[in-house]
């Protein structure tokens, strides 16, 4: 038969028994272990030995002919993979597995080996390889937690048969898995693609590996017992129906929730509407009473706006009275100014006279002033010359004094350039320059050779007094060790140190940095918590695991990720530690309770709760809870005998330690209550809180390696002041010559100073030389430059005469101007004189011409102030007709028209006296009176359509389920005589029917009936009426009944046969095996119209579908024929390295020659 082998997983060193011991056995009961039997040995003989036996009792207990000579039964050897079947399934470094390598059979694939070599790590990659999501398996939610412990990615490769329809070849899905960033990427036939196409591709084929109809994964066995009938519908449909029975199925229960909407919604409008009617009937007489109220508050507030229109009014009937009396003023003023025309004549004749010598005058002083300005104009300008000249006369002066004192500087000059001479002539001592920089290098170089030494001092000083600072630190800590060598404290960290280096430096750094959390960050179990009694130390220790021992607990997730992130490095600067664990412990120890109280605990057996017996922080023995379960772990130091066994077998205690061993039962509720394994190990012998004697070997290690250390703190120490006293000795040299060297330095530059001076000389002398030069020619130009100036002098004088002339003439034209002005200014005085005389003649025709204007003008004043007035006022009427509504225009129209302002201030004050007499009320009501009416006419609208869209809705069901109906039932037939059949088969009955609910869609539930005893009847199947084992058998005889309708190439199911009873489960295998292999139909024959290629590949294949069955178990002598496929999983610490070595053919003839022995014998 072929198999399926990985290399072995090898097994961690360094764990504190993290993993089971080889003491462990799985028993049901105490009394159920059996001893050790003899082991054959290759030539047949029996010899002794405590191993295993080479194989199971079942090989045993059947005869076996020596001959050989059965034959299994056999199949039709055309049967093939069905298009979308698995063909082949490649891993790499996926979950437990390094590299393997599955090839299906079209059939029945029985998948066996012992828990934890990998069976459901096929199903996981299936799943994971078909592009489904974690999700759906029920175990770890990231896709990268399937990748290998220690590896960065994985790969899933699996080959699906062909549809010969579509494909050439079998197409490959390949999915590479990378831990880091949690991705899955795909490739379809060596292409890149993405998890959506892959989908698709799959669906095509009508993989749905999301029903649990068809894929059901060990972790969601529980899940699909626990389907309700309603859900079980749903997946059946999803299994063997249309896609369109799903919508109309969908599409069905829409309606009628959405009809039980409508319905509510209408009963409860209805029940609104004669709430609203009745309240509406009980205001009615308010509303109006309130409306009348309204009606003259309004008409009021219509007559105040109306007071614009009044005033208006009044003020146009006033402007008309004042435009009527400045008309008749202004004829009776132009009556009187005819009448005393002709006595004004004269005085109009005289006045026009007085005006054109008034002319005169003003031209005659615009003269003057012309005049004027000429003559200013002439004094300027002979002043400017005037200035010139005497500017003239200020330079030749200036020209004659700089002679002088160029005269002054030639002889000053003459005398330098004579001294310079001199000075180069006299011989110039000689001076070795480089000679004093040799010896100032000297200088130097001794003085860089002391500083030097005095460096290398200084290094040394540093490196002595860091390897003082050293031993000083080795010395307290070997003191520090001294001290806990003879402390509980002490000792709990050395043997921490032993334990985990890497938590014991993160414990160190904790305790220094404890401030800079939120909360106290607690340190390792170990070292935090004791035992109260040694008694019972073996006990609580062999609850722990190493890392139980090793963990930190912080009580809040920032302090947690801060803590992370220093000790495993994820930030710079930091902490790069492997061997540490954190656990976050926000609560406290009142979340953890016992599960049975103090009575019934002693009634099991107990002295105690393992919780009882260690003391340490609050939120450490709270982790302790959550993470071993110590409050609900029961202690005894005696062991317990078999009735309290069994009593504890059914309570609800999970773990519990007595005497020697310790018990941990595992419940499979799934299965039944009778489900049960319960782990028995030895407990080991405490090493962590023992108290232990002192060390005297180490102690006087400890004693030595102080006073060696001190020694050379002493020795250092010398060394320091030796090389102290030889730094004085060198500052004082390095003074000494740095002195020295400074004279030299100051010597070398004055004798520097006095070579460049004299090397300067020649270049002194030639700029004194050129001075001189130009200091003399400038003395030769002077009396040129002086006849210049007078020259130009002369020039400027002749122009000064020049204007002096022109401002002499221009005074006499001024004089002549105010002659003239003279003369006009006396006759402008006679006019004035004769018109005084004239105007005062005709005084009293002057006073009653003014008096007559000033009426005029008066009468003017008040119409324009009466016309801006009604101007205004008409402004505020207009707009107060634009800003009201149409209601408060229309009444404003509607006024009386002789109207006045008093009689409407009296029918604004009747109005008010109206008003004060009703009563207020609330001035709400007819606001809530107008909108409950609205919302009356809406609801009666809304219950008047009701009907018609109640009728359409039940039209739209009715026509769907005319269309759903007969075909669900149809399917469901098939599925119960299929379903029958194969309750049949194994002695029993069963019946698959449709729990149909007519008020609503939603509760349409699949009703599986089973009969197992033959004096019971039919029963509906749930988990009060049968047994775990029988659900087990009606739901794999359930599943396979769905194989002759279903849509999907392959099923896979997962230990469903856990909790079966040995019966039942040869029953079940026999059927599958018959279903799936021996070409037997699912259900009694019948006969389909046409025939076809359904027929033939139900003749043919049994079906059609590829089964996989995942179990850890599976008992002796079960049925097999040619066309099974049995992939037996080979994993652990004996694979070899190159799986090709294990042959297992030879194994399997090894096993039919031990029978054959056996059968002989």
């Amino acid at each position: 038969m072929p198999a399926a082998t990985v290399p072995a997983k090898k097994r961690r060193s360094g764990e504190l028994d993290d993993e089971d011991d080889d003491r462990t056995s799985d028993v049901a009961t105490p009394s159920t272990q059996r001893g050790k039997r003899a082991r054959l040995n290759l030539k047949g003989d029996a010899s002794p030995s405590s191993q295993s036996p080479l194989l199971p009792d079942g090989y045993l207990s059947q005869s076996y002919s020596a001959s050989q000579n059965e034959t299994l039964p056999t199949r039709c050897s055309t049967v093939k993979h069905q298009p979308g079947s698995i063909v082949r399934v490649k891993l790499a470094n996926f979950v437990t597995y390094t590299a393997v390598e599955f090839y299906p059979g079209p059939s029945l694939n029985m998948v066996i080996g012992p828990n934890g070599t990998g069976k459901s790590t096929l199903v996981c990659a299936i799943c994971l390889g078909l592009g489904w999501g974690a999700q759906h398996l029920g175990r770890a939610k990231e896709v990268s937690e399937y990748v290998k412990h220690g590896c960065r990615e994985a790969f899933i490769e699996i080959e699906l048969a062909a549809d010969p329809k579509r494909h050439r070849k079998n197409p490959v899905i390949r999915c590479n898995i990378k831990r880091e960033g949690n991705k899955s990427i795909f490739s379809l036939n060596g292409k890149p693609s993405n998890k959506k196409n892959v989908m698709e591709f799959c669906k095509a084929f009508s993989i749905q590996i999301d029903n649990l109809c068809q894929f059901l994964p060990q972790d969601k066995v529980v899940e699909f017992a626990a389907m309700n009938p309603i859900e079980l519908l749903h997946s059946t449909q999803r299994a063997v129906a249309s896609e369109d029975m799903l919508q109309m199925h969908d599409e069905l229960k829409n309606l009628r929730r959405e009809q039980k909407l409508a319905q509510a919604q209408h009963a409860a409008d209805q029940e609104i509407l004669n709430n609203l009617e009745g309240r509406q009937r009980m205001q009615e007489a308010d509303v109006e009473r309130m409306r009348e109220r309204d009606a003259i508050k309004q008409r009021v507030k219509f007559l105040e706006a109306a007071r614009p229109f009044a005033q208006y009014r009044a003020a146009r009937l006033r402007h008309q009275e004042t435009k009527q009396r400045r008309k008749d003023a202004s004829a009776a003023l132009k009556e009187l100014e005819e009448e005393v025309e002709p006595s004004l004549r004269a005085v109009n004749a005289k006045q026009n006279y007085r005006q054109q010598i008034e002319r005169v005058v003003q031209e005659r002083k615009r003269a003057i002033e012309r005049a004027d300005r000429d003559t200013d104009k002439a004094v300027a300008k002979l002043e400017k010359l005037t200035e010139e000249v005497a500017d003239d006369d200020r330079a030749m002066e200036a020209e004659r004094k700089g002679s002088k004192g160029q005269k002054n500087d030639l002889a000053r000059i003459d005398q330098n350039i004579v001294k310079l001479k001199k000075q180069m002539e006299e011989p110039q001592e000689e001076a070795d320059i480089s000679s004093y920089t040799e010896r100032m290098r000297e200088k130097s170089r001794a003085i860089r050779e002391i500083q030097e030494k005095a460096d290398e001092l200084r290094n040394s000083m540093i490196d002595i007094t860091e390897q003082g600072k050293k031993e000083n630190r080795q010395i307290q800590r070997a003191r520090a060790s001294l001290e806990n060598l003879e402390s509980q404290v002490g000792q709990q960290n050395n043997k921490l140190e032993k334990l985990s280096r890497d938590t014991h430096k993160a414990w160190q750094w904790i305790q220094e940095h404890q401030g800079e959390f939120e909360q106290q960050v607690f340190g390792p179990p170990m070292v935090e918590c004791s035992v109260k009694d040694p008694a019972y130390v073996d006990c609580i220790e062999s609850l722990f695991q190493k890392s139980d021992f090793l963990a930190f607990t912080v009580q809040n997730s920032r302090d947690f990720k801060k803590l992370s992130n220093q000790l495993q490095g994820r930030l710079p600067g930091q902490y790069k530690l492997n061997d540490v664990t954190i656990r976050n412990m926000p609560g406290g120890l009142d979340n953890f309770r016992p599960p049975v109280d103090e009575q019934e605990m002693h009634r099991f057996g107990f002295e105690g709760w393992a919780l009882d017996h260690v003391n340490g922080p609050e939120t450490v023995m709270a982790m302790l809870c959550h993470y071993v379960k110590l409050h609900q772990t029961g202690v005894a130091l005696r062991d317990i005998n078999n009735q309290q066994f069994e009593m504890l077998q059914s309570s609800t205690i999970g773990s519990w330690v007595a005497g020697k061993s310790s018990y941990q039962i595992t419940r499979r509720n799934e299965y039944g209550p009778g489900a049960t394994s319960t782990r028995v190990r030895d407990i080991r012998k405490a090493s962590i809180w023992t108290d232990q004697p002192v060390d005297l070997a180490a102690k006087r290690d400890l004693q030595t390696n102080i006073e060696g250390w001190n020694e050379e703190v002493l020795a250092l120490k010398r060394q320091l002041d030796e090389i102290q006293a030889e730094r004085v000795t060198l500052k004082q040299e390095n003074e000494v010559l740095e002195k020295e060297r400074k004279s030299l330095e100051q010597e070398k530059s004055t004798k520097q100073k006095a070579l460049v001076e004299f090397k300067a000389l020649p270049t002194r002398l030639a700029q004194q030389e050129e001075k001189h030069a130009t200091t003399k020619a400038n003395l030769a130009g002077v009396r040129q430059r002086i006849e210049e100036i007078a020259e130009q002098q002369a020039i400027k004088t002749l122009a000064r005469g020049k204007a002096a002339l022109e401002y002499a003439a221009a005074v006499e034209v001024l004089r002549e101007a105010h002659t003239e002005f003279l003369k006009a200014e006396v006759l402008f005085i006679e006019a004035s004189s004769d018109l005084e005389i004239e105007v005062h003649l005709n005084t009293s025709v002057n006073n009653r011409l003014e008096e007559k204007r000033a009426e005029v003008d008066e009468i003017k004043r008040e119409h324009d102030i009466v016309q801006e007035k009604a101007k205004k006022l008409l402004a505020v009427c207009q707009k107060l007709m634009q800003d009201q509504g149409e209601a408060q225009s229309e009444f404003l129209r509607n006024l009386p028209e002789g109207q006045t302002s008093e009689e409407l201030e009296a029918e604004i004050e009747s109005e008010k006296a109206r008003l004060e007499l009703m009563h207020e009320g609330n001035g709400g009501v007819i606001k809530e009176f107008e909108q409950r009416q609205k919302r009356i006419d809406q609801l009666m609208t809304k219950v008047a359509d009701f009907q018609t869209a109640i009728n359409e809705v039940d039209g739209r069901i009715k026509a769907i389920r005319e269309r759903w109906e007969p075909e669900l039932d149809n399917l469901v037939k098939k599925i119960s005589d299929s379903f029958a059949h194969n309750m049949k088969q194994i002695n029993c009955a069963g019946e698959v029917g449709i729990h149909k609910d007519e008020d609503d869609f939603d509760q349409w539930a699949i009703q599986i009936q089973v009969k197992f005893r033959e004096n019971e009847p039919l029963t509906i199947l749930d988990s009060r009426r049968q047994s775990g084992g029988e659900r087990a058998v009606s739901t794999i005889f359930y599943l396979m009944s769905l194989q002759t309708l279903t849509r999907s190439p392959f099923r896979v199911v997962d230990e469903i046969n856990q909790g079966m009873d040995p019966r039942n489960e040869r029953l079940v295998h026999s059927r599958m095996v018959s279903i799936a292999c021996s070409g037997e139909a699912e259900a009694p024959p019948t006969t389909s119209p046409g025939g076809g290629e359904e027929d033939e590949a139900a003749r043919i294949g049994g079906g059609g579908s590829q089964y996989f069955l995942i179990t850890p178990k599976l008992l002796h002598g079960l049925d097999y024929v040619e066309g099974m496929r049995v992939l037996c999983i080979a994993s652990g610490e004996y694979m070899p390295e190159d799986p090709r070595s294990v042959d297992f053919g030879a194994c399997v003839e090894l096993a039919r020659g031990v029978r054959g022995l056996v059968a002989a014998g």
